[in-house]
Parts: structure tokens; C-alpha cells; sequence
């Protein structure tokens, strides 16, 4: 018959115990506290990198309304030009893409809305068929772009967006008008 294996001692089970307890208390100074709150009692969240994790941004941003779609083209003739800016919210994204079927001057730049002193910021210009990409409005106004066919032959441009804005407007021939676009869904409230 073989020997039966003893319970653990009490003793063995509280060094166990405390054992156990000093290496979460470790894990939490040295890990978890530098890398999720930024809180960094022995160093190693710097020496390690951990403490930039509690830096870092949450990429998700909770908006209050329905994003919106867009598609609009604009048959520009020589030398003519035209401006379609979105009104969009301080923080508000919009995702886009524009085509030319010749190369265009683009210029996509925001101004400030409401104020006394209008403000304007460019943020790319040049000469193009198309441009891809994403914009966060750094303040609330109108953000869009302004093209001009400065070729002999009649260009057409074509935009495709999505966002959280709330109009756009046409500035074409010394005019402008508003554009409504729907919210792609009506929000459950």
C-alpha cells in the first residue's frame, strides 16, 4: 500500500497564500497601474513602455447624430471653378473621395461660421484627378474643397462622402445654395 500525500500545513498554505498575494500586488505596481491609468509607483512603465498605452487615445468617439452620405458631381467648363464645403461640428469626421476625369487646382480649406472675424485654414492645395481621405474639423464651420478647370476642355468632378455633417453648400457663378442631406437612418429616441 502507498503512503497517502498530506494535506499542506496551514503554514505552507499561508506562505502560499502571501506569496501569491505579493505577486498580483507586484503585477499591478509594475503592469497594469503604468499601462491602463498611468500611474507608475516603481519605474517600470517607463523603463518598459507600458505608461504611453495609458496615454493613448480612445479611437472610438461617440456622436449624437446619423452620419450622412453624399454624392455629387460637377461638370466644370475652361476656367470655371466651383466651392462645396460641408457644415460639420468642432471634432466631427468625414470620410471622402474625389475624382476628376482631367487634373483640376483643388483646395480643401475650412472657415469658421457665426463668428465676427471669420477664420480660414487651407489644409491641402495643388493640381489633381483625385484625393482620398479623412478629416476631423478642428473647429465648427464649413469644410470642403474648392476645384478650378484651368485646361481648354470641360472636366467633371465627381465626390463621394460620409460623416457627421449637417448641410452643404454650393458656391458656384457668384451664387451659393444649400444642399439638405438626409441622415442615412432616423435615430431611435
Amino acid at each position: 500500500m502507498e503512503p497517502q500525500a498530506q494535506p499542506p500545513s496551514s503554514k505552507t498554505l499561508m506562505i502560499a497564500s502571501i506569496s501569491a498575494f505579493a505577486a498580483a500586488l507586484l503585477v499591478l505596481l509594475a503592469f497594469v497601474l503604468p499601462a491602463e491609468f498611468g500611474r507608475d509607483p516603481l519605474g517600470t512603465g517607463g523603463l518598459l513602455g507600458l505608461d504611453a498605452l495609458a496615454r493613448g487615445a480612445n479611437p472610438f468617439e461617440e456622436q449624437v447624430e446619423v452620419h450622412r452620405e453624399d454624392y455629387v458631381e460637377f461638370e466644370l467648363g475652361p476656367f470655371q471653378s466651383v466651392e462645396y464645403k460641408y457644415l460639420m461640428d468642432q471634432d466631427a469626421p468625414l470620410v471622402f473621395s474625389w475624382l476628376a476625369d482631367g487634373e483640376v487646382y483643388f483646395d480643401m480649406h475650412a472657415e469658421t461660421v457665426g463668428l465676427e472675424e471669420e477664420e480660414v485654414q487651407s489644409y491641402e492645395q495643388g493640381n489633381a484627378t483625385q484625393r482620398m481621405g479623412s478629416l476631423h474639423a478642428p473647429f465648427t464651420g464649413i469644410h470642403g474643397w474648392f476645384w478650378e478647370n484651368r485646361t481648354a476642355r470641360t472636366t467633371l468632378v465627381r465626390l463621394y462622402t460620409a460623416g457627421f455633417y449637417h448641410t452643404s453648400t454650393v458656391f458656384r457663378d457668384g451664387g451659393d445654395f444649400e444642399r439638405v442631406i438626409e441622415p442615412i437612418a432616423t435615430p431611435d429616441r
